[in-house]
């Protein structure tokens, strides 16, 4: 007993000390390989810690600019590479060259087309002829002046020669939310006047355009535009604009020795669900008016206004999948004296008129399905001279189906028929296009 005893105390006494040992050792293993690791975190801290340091440098270098008062001195003229004025050059500009090429087919005879007007509107025809057509080769150009102007051009290519349509400088360096742009230019009125044919739904603008404005709504016009995008909660644009007023259908170069058009308009929008937005605004054009194009043989002098209100609703539930809705309604008021080019006779003219057009298109992939329903004198219907009301004939309206394959972000072909009863005449004027559309360059995205 007292051995057993003995041996288990001298076996303890003996192995105790091994076991201490051993456990230090895998103590003393751990604490190393965790302040191993602790050093490599620590480094890897450090240059996320820098990389952290570099990103918001950059990011305070880009947003400078912004926050910068309106008015800087400007750079010393000899700065960098030699430019046009001994300035700085930046870079190259931006070009791009767009086709807009189509075939067209009509039950109408050419001289039928030519002479098919609107009446109580507008006198002109149809341009467009059976057979080969060729709208345009659009050239456009773009590209930074310096820190302070962007500057934009537009000029189509027709077979009558070169026209400018657009030339017009941008401020980039006012005041937060302030912009003016000068020159010529496509007005903001509305969202369908501010875009060039080839970025249209359909080959054709509105029928109330067509009706009130042209066959290109306002078109290039030169003046001066001034808009203010504040902070707020909701985009919502204020603009107004001056135009020397040289639009043959609503104005005319001759009404006034200088600028005799101005527009005012608001733009919102606001986010109806996580993946859909609504566009919406009025806008008014107004000034003064001298033209022989309403009435043929007789010259209007007078007054006009025009007043807009736009809607497009978009919504965009996959990347594969888009709906557009879009409307605008026109309303016309005129007042002023149309005389009688062989007699002379001076009678007063007041018009009331409007009109409107709804379209919707379905974007599924590289396919895209539309539909339009265009009319005039939804409302308003008065067209007075000297007093008497004038009966123009049946309501003015058409319908459009169109289907579009883009094969590429360059290459556009659509298919589209139109039933047009505006001549306000029996006959209906059913009529097809096959357009196509070629981009190459650098072609600044489009408007919302």
């Amino acid at each position: 007993m007292r051995r057993s005893v003995f041996l288990t105390i001298l076996y303890l006494a003996v192995v105790t000390p091994f076991f201490q040992a051993h456990a230090a050792d895998n103590i003393a293993a751990r604490l190393n390989t965790l302040e191993t690791e602790l050093g490599r975190q620590s480094e890897i801290i450090r240059q996320q810690q820098q990389t952290i340091n570099s990103l918001q440098q950059e990011l305070t270098e880009m947003k400078t600019p912004e926050v910068q008062p309106a008015r800087q001195s400007a750079p010393p003229l000899n700065a960098g590479i030699s430019g046009l004025f001994g300035a700085s050059a930046l870079t190259n500009p931006n070009i791009s060259l767009v086709l807009d090429t189509f075939a067209y087919t009509s039950d109408l005879t050419t001289d039928e087309l030519e002479n098919r007007g609107i009446p109580g509107y507008t006198t002109s025809g149809l341009e467009q002829r059976n057979g080969f057509n060729l709208r345009a080769a659009e050239l456009f150009l773009f590209a930074p002046v310096d820190p302070y102007f962007n500057l934009y051009a537009a000029l189509p290519v027709t077979e009558e020669g070169v026209e400018l349509e657009e030339v017009y400088a941008v401020t980039t360096a006012l005041a937060e939310g302030w912009q003016v742009k000068g020159g010529k230019f496509k007005s903001n009125f509305s969202r369908l006047d501010a875009q060039h044919p080839h970025a249209w739904d359909f080959y054709d603008i509105a029928l109330p355009y067509r009706a009130l404005l042209g066959d290109e709504g306002l078109g290039g016009e030169k003046g001066v535009q001034l808009t203010w995008l504040p902070a707020w909660p909701i985009y919502t644009q204020f603009g107004a604009e001056v135009f020397q007023g040289e639009n043959d259908l609503l104005f005319g170069a001759d009404a006034g020795s200088g600028p005799h058009a101005c527009s005012l308009f608001v733009k919102s929008s606001v986010d109806t669900t996580d993946n859909s937005t609504l566009y919406f605004g009025p806008s008014v054009l107004f000034g003064k008016t001298r033209n022989s194009t309403v009435v043929a043989g007789a010259e209007f002098d007078g007054d006009s206004a025009l007043y807009g209100l736009e809607a497009v609703w978009k919504w965009k539930p996959t990347n594969s999948q888009k709906v557009t809705l879009q409307s605008e309604y026109l309303y016309l008021d005129q007042d002023g004296t149309l005389t009688d080019a062989e007699t002379a006779q001076a009678d007063a003219l007041c018009r009331r008129q409007d009109g409107f057009y709804v379209q919707g298109i379905y974007q599924w992939q590289r396919w895209r399905f539309g539909v339009r329903y265009d009319m005039l004198e939804l409302f308003a219907d008065s067209f007075e001279r000297a007093g008497q009301e004038q009966d123009m004939g049946a309501t003015p309206w058409r319908a459009t189906g169109a289907i579009e394959h883009n094969l590429s972000e360059f290459t556009r072909i659509r298919l589209q028929y139109n039933h047009d009863r505006s001549s306000r005449d029996d006959r209906g004027n059913d009529e097809a296009i096959l357009q196509f559309l070629y981009g190459i360059g650098a072609h600044a995205g489009h408007s919302f």
